[in-house]
């Protein structure tokens, strides 16, 4: 039987009934144990998909251990047809994240997947590979820009509980890198400085992947991401970033080397083995589309200069890099699909107040690779282009103009763009007034500056068709989200057109994974402690302990000798819900330790090593 998808038909009225206690601030669901983080999946293609998950160890693991967990996929929900199953290995090397290539599936199904550790289960995810041959309908929610402290995740809970999707586009920012400052429902985030080092940025993460809707989107859906600058530090470029300084924060290679090696620990992306860095890929979905996801940030990207830098203009200037560039005419000149649909981080549409570029972090401070791309898909006759971006947190439905574009009828357009705002990021102001914006920039059809949301990709063999769906709030818990803009591309057109309805389609839905029940949560009557990480460990300076603690209360942090002896001890406050503690180690000597943290009546024990 086939069911015609609607959102408004099934969603829009959708409301949680979790407590915000849940949302406001990461915590873990004890019932969980011990992969509190929930699972994932990642990079689909029609034979193989990435699965994840995060194993938190106990007092009783060696810090030096390799641990052996299994992990199995099924064909059903309830885990019985099993269609592969493996075991794999992590390490604190890992930060104990797991992920596995599974191969040998079928195009176009829905698998369910689960892990173990000594016995204990992880809560099943599910996810889809991707069709082969005329596939006639897919659809895709496109996210970007998701800073914790700044609103609730009301996005993606609402992408989570959709089930005519078969992926989400991440387009970059799933973290930000700032120091903690409290923001929406006093959501906050850890550790508390700026990430700079491995040790920050997987805490960062770990902290963002406890929340109750980015873990239930991942549950369900698998994800094509991406990177931004957030990931890193703001408006990073390959030699540095604006929000890092090099005299007090160290060498840019080193925090970027972090920065990466954390995301692709935490995330569900498919590693290179010949290129670790590389991000830039192509996501095949049968002969419909290829997804072509760009690394416009870190791979080639020259520093940023501004509006009136003589530089500007520099014919040799690039925002993508020699090699990422030929790689993608390459991949656009030999693609076989009917839509080539580019996933990557900054607007491409230019942007501009008197002549001059509003934001030169986008391709309007590198126009001249710009006009190279555009040229290429002229003169190729690359056709049924759509970009995709994230970034800038507002709204935006392009053109992508040539100079002799007729925004009347559309001619000398190269293709379109959708820009999807923010999950929760702010927008800042143009400074511009918007009709100056809409007369300068006649190839812009439209655009939201304020609200928050998401974007639903529908591509069929005729058109693909981009619709804003926008949260009625971020300032609190509350999934409920409302149709707005509604734009289309037909196929061998080149420009947009709007839409009089919603994107619909024909298919069958999957059954959704098992959602956890938020009562299971984290419980007020009771002052239980569990460790969710020590980085690094084994440490060298420093350690950062992360735990979980069911209520605040004050608690004793005590550090010992493994014969017995007490070298520190002192008191922090700790809230319900996530909490961490960074221990200075200068002054103990290399060997093993334990620490202690506790109330006096229940404490937790962890081991941990100094090299």
């Amino acid at each position: 039987m086939k069911y015609l998808f609607s959102l408004s038909a099934f969603l829009i009225l959708f409301v949680s009934n979790a407590q915000n206690d849940f949302h406001t601030r990461s915590g873990i669901v004890p019932s969980m144990a011990p992969f509190y983080h929930g699972v994932a999946s990642g990079d689909p293609l029609s034979d193989r998909v990435i699965i994840w998950t995060r194993l938190t160890t106990d007092d009783s693991v060696d810090p030096n251990a390799t641990l052996q967990v299994n992990w199995r996929m099924a064909t059903d929900v309830d885990m019985i047809n099993i269609v592969a199953t493996g075991v794999t290995s992590t390490n604190a090397l890992r930060d104990y994240t797991v992920k596995v290539d599974v191969t040998g599936l079928m195009p176009n199904k829905c698998y369910y997947y689960d892990f173990s550790f000594n016995n204990t289960n992880s809560i099943v995810g599910r996810t889809k590979t991707a069709p082969t041959g005329l596939a006639d309908s897919l659809r895709f929610a496109v996210v970007s820009c998701s800073d914790y402290e700044n609103g609730f995740y009301n996005a993606y809970s609402s992408i989570a509980h959709r089930n005519d999707i078969d992926a989400v586009l991440h387009l970059g920012d799933y973290i930000y890198e700032y120091e903690a400052a409290a923001g929406a429902g006093g959501r906050l985030t850890e550790p508390a400085n700026e990430t700079i080092s491995l040790t920050d940025y997987r805490t960062r993460y770990s902290h963002y992947r406890l929340d109750k809707d980015l873990r239930d989107l991942h549950q369900q859906h698998p994800m094509i991401a991406i990177w931004d600058d957030h990931e890193s530090a703001n408006n990073s470029w390959t030699g540095g970033a604006e929000n890092h300084q090099p005299a007090t924060e160290g060498p840019w290679s080193v925090r970027l080397a972090s920065s990466k090696q954390a995301y692709f620990e935490w995330m569900p992306i498919r590693e290179n083995s010949s290129d670790t860095d590389r991000i830039y890929r192509t996501i095949k979905y049968s002969d419909l589309l290829n997804f072509y996801m760009l690394d416009t940030r870190l791979e080639g990207r020259e520093e940023q200069v501004s509006a009136t830098s003589s530089a500007l203009n520099d014919p040799n200037r690039t925002i993508m890099g020699t090699t990422q560039f030929d790689w993608l005419k390459n991949e656009l000149v030999n693609s076989t699909a009917k839509w080539n649909i580019i996933g990557q981080q900054v607007m491409m549409a230019p942007l501009k107040a008197l002549g001059v570029p509003l934001n030169t972090d986008q391709w309007d401070g590198y126009p001249a690779e710009r006009d190279k791309l555009f040229n290429f898909l002229l003169d190729s006759n690359i056709q049924n282009v759509v970009v995709l971006t994230g970034d800038i947190h507002t709204s935006w439905a392009n053109d992508l103009p040539t100079s002799n574009y007729n925004s009347s009828t559309g001619a000398g357009s190269v293709g379109v763009e959708y820009v999807v705002t923010s999950v929760t990021s702010s927008s800042t102001q143009l400074g511009v007034p918007s009709q100056v914006i809409s007369l300068a920039n006649p190839h812009i059809k439209w655009s939201d500056l304020t609200k928050k949301g998401y974007l639903i990709l529908d591509v069929n063999q005729q058109r693909t068709q981009g619709d804003w769906w926008l949260c009625n709030t971020i300032a609190e818990s509350n999934p409920t989200v409302s149709l707005g803009a509604k734009f289309y591309v037909n196929n061998q057109e080149r420009f947009l057109r709007s839409a009089s309805s919603e994107a619909s389609r024909l298919g069958v839905p999957c059954e959704q994974a098992a959602f956890v029940d938020p009562s299971a949560g984290i419980k007020s009557n009771t002052s239980d402690l569990v460790w969710i990480g020590a980085y690094p460990n084994p440490f060298e300076k420093d350690i950062t302990i992360q735990y979980n603690a069911s209520k605040a209360s004050k608690l004793t942090v005590s550090v010992y000798t493994l014969d017995g002896k007490k070298l520190k001890q002192f008191q922090v406050a700790a809230s319900q819900g996530l909490n961490y503690v960074k221990i200075d180690g200068d002054d103990l000597r290399s060997g093993s330790y334990q620490i202690i943290i506790g109330d006096g009546k229940n404490n937790n024990t962890k081991r941990i090593v100094k090299i």
